[in-house]
């Protein structure tokens, strides 16, 4: 997933930044709401993790205005307000999770799988597709009962697919799912990481659209 954090703590900023990409996701950074503003305005996320208090505003604020305008994109609040009326406060807002600083970051993971599940429709974290076995919540893959390991952005990449069963995935949303806005990506980046997932977990997993892109294969 592509996931905007809005946090102004340096330290807890990059330790939350450094465990949501080490799962495979790709994370934009910003410790202000107007930049947060400017980010939601040039891309489209799949999940926000707000801060309350920021240096130019309250994050409530920030989420009460990106629900007046229609936006459904999930969002968990990571703050050090721990009192049952700022928890209400948030969830009437319309937050999606509420985390108390100082959080696990293992429990932040499983929190963003749990809300990823429910906005994709299906809160199972077990998925069968043909002769694989997934398991969202653990980030594995089992094919014909043998587990297959992949890499990180392996699994950020076969779990776009997943979440978008049937659907055409362009080279430049695939990018744009599994790489920050200022990373490095190379041209054939997207078309490596397709025929490793294929190697692994079979050559029909995986369909390409010639010059349009890819979809998950019917199993």
């Amino acid at each position: 997933m592509r996931i905007l954090l809005i946090e102004d703590d340096t330290v807890l900023g990059a330790a939350v930044r450094d465990q949501v990409m080490a799962d495979g996701h790709s994370v934009d950074w910003v410790t202000r709401l107007d930049a947060a503003s400017d980010a939601t305005k040039g891309a489209v996320y799949d999940l926000i993790l707000l801060d309350l208090m920021l240096p130019d505003g309250r994050g409530i604020t920030f989420l009460k205005t990106l629900r007046s305008h229609g936006s459904v994109t999930p969002v968990i609040i990571l703050t050090a307000l721990d009192q049952v009326s700022d928890r209400i406060e948030g969830l009437n807002a319309g937050a999606d999770d509420y985390l108390v600083k100082p959080f696990d970051l293992a429990e932040l993971s499983a929190r963003i799988g749990s809300v990823a599940r429910r906005y994709s429709g299906n809160p199972n974290p077990i998925v069968v597709h043909g002769p694989l076995e997934i398991d969202l919540a653990a980030r594995s893959v089992h094919r014909e009962g043998k587990p297959v390991p992949l890499t990180a952005r392996e699994w950020a990449l076969f779990e776009a697919f997943l979440a978008r069963p049937g659907q055409l995935l362009s080279k430049a949303q695939l990018e744009e799912k599994i790489y920050a806005f200022d990373a490095d990506v190379e041209s054939n980046t997207i078309e490596v990481h397709v025929s490793r997932l294929r190697k692994k977990l079979g050559p029909q997993v995986i369909d390409t659209e010639r010059g349009l892109g890819y979809r998950l294969g019917r199993p």
